[in-house]
């Protein structure tokens, strides 16, 4: 997790997302108390059902709070498994970290 001076973090994530790992991810973004939480996918070659009510937890979370969430280097295969569940709608997607900064 990187604190890029108190007005957004990164989190990058590495490795798969999955049932049996989410439970350190979703406890870093229930902490984090940052108005733009950037979540760094570019490593993570997959994503189980588990894993995409975790994002989905996080995003609906922080929406709530009227902190804003943004999924930065999602690869076609993630981005196909949020398509197929039908919440890729849900969140704002960004080519980089800088993208996602400007994007708020």
């Amino acid at each position: 997790m990187d604190d890029a001076g108190g007005a957004s973090v990164i989190l990058r994530l590495h490795g798969p997302l999955l049932l049996g790992n989410f439970f350190s991810f979703q406890s870093m973004v229930r902490s984090d108390q940052s108005s733009l939480l950037i979540v760094d996918v570019a490593d993570v070659p997959y994503i189980d059902s588990a894993g995409i009510g975790c994002l989905v937890g996080a995003h609906v979370s922080r929406e709530n709070a009227g902190r804003k969430l943004v999924v930065v280097g999602a690869t076609e295969r993630l981005l196909n498994s949020l398509k197929a569940t039908k919440v890729d709608q849900l969140f704002s997607f960004a080519s980089t970290v800088e993208d996602a900064r400007s994007s708020t």
